[in-house]
């Protein structure tokens, strides 16, 4: 049997603030297999765009890694010296960021932004990286690319932009790519298209990806696993369709019954009371308890593991249990 591409175990970033320390990540773990789609969900402020962040070494001060370990391809990418994670950044790890804006250089036209790309890694001259970035942006869906290729970011509209941010990681066949929210600002439509691409690309190459997201929807159309994170843990992890027809966790019932499309016409939207607490001061128990309608004195301790095959549910009254 085979090593997972990526380990991650008990994976600790924390926030050094003059408030206190923010545990924005505290004690993250799972694998994930080569070719696999992996998705990341939570409200916002749960941690997920942190937990790939700290994949990269994209963790800015006051935040840092403060424990556990990354093991990519069996190497471990907690405290990896800069140089080092810089040649693994773009070339085997690449990320999509959530606004294609802030990726794109605005004075660039978007070939020699690609051109820079594929240099940064390989000894290629500009003719050959400005015709694998031409193929890539094929690949993604730009209509005649050869062409376009000379345009600058503002010439594509908010969708072409979101195909040319996922080009650009896919330049050099990364073993995996780490998507945070990259269609959270387009429309529905343009939003199927991108999801249909990056799996058929994912099955293509065998690309393992991380899709980060608060939309429950779109992680269901895309992803072979979930994790649903809370207050910088994973509360619940499994098979996409498992987690999302049938939960464990009340924190993941409650994100479910929040969709529109699980409300009758005329009633009322169903919502998770409160709000999610802050991590500069989290619960001493389950930090879902103050929000939780399953809660009672037991879950001022910590909450326990449920596991099931495949699945797992940090909670003291998981609903398969009281079912």
């Amino acid at each position: 049997m085979t090593a997972p591409l990526l380990t991650v175990r008990d994976l600790r970033t924390h926030f050094h603030t003059r408030a206190g320390v923010a545990r924005a990540v505290d004690g993250v773990s799972f694998d994930l297999e080569a070719g696999e789609i992996l998705g990341l969900v939570g409200e916002s402020g749960s941690g997920k765009s942190v937990t790939g962040f700290s994949l990269l070494g994209l963790v800015d001060p006051p935040g840092r890694i403060a424990g556990g370990s990354i093991l990519f391809d069996g190497r471990d990418l907690v405290g990896l010296p800069a140089e080092a994670m810089r040649a693994l950044r773009g070339r085997r790890i690449a990320m999509v960021f959530q606004d294609p804006q802030a990726t794109l250089n605005p004075v660039l036209t978007i070939g020699a932004q690609m051109a820079l790309a594929v240099q940064a890694h390989e000894r290629v001259s500009t003719r050959a990286a400005v015709d694998r970035a031409a193929a890539v942006l094929a690949r993604v869906g730009i209509p005649d690319a050869a062409r376009r290729i000379g345009a600058y970011p503002h010439e594509f509209s908010g969708g072409m932009r979101q195909r040319v941010a996922i080009a650009m990681a896919l330049l050099h066949g990364p073993d995996l790519i780490v998507a945070d929210e990259p269609t959270t600002a387009l429309d529905v439509s343009i939003q199927a298209q991108i999801l249909h691409e990056v799996k058929a690309l994912a099955a293509e190459t065998g690309t393992a990806l991380i899709w980060i997201s608060h939309d429950l929807a779109t992680v269901s159309s895309i992803a072979d696993r979930v994790l649903v994170m809370y207050a910088g843990r994973i509360v619940e992890s499994g098979p996409v369709g498992a987690v999302l027809g049938a939960p464990l966790h009340p924190y993941t019932r409650g994100l479910l019954d929040s969709l529109p499309a699980m409300a009758a016409p005329g009633q009322r939207l169903r919502q998770i009371p409160g709000t999610a607490p802050s991590l500069l001061a989290l619960p001493a128990g389950c930090p879902f308890a103050p929000r939780c309608p399953r809660a009672n004195e037991v879950c001022a301790a910590p909450p326990p593991e449920m596991r099931m095959p495949g699945r797992l549910a940090l909670c003291h009254h998981p609903i398969e249990v009281a079912a």
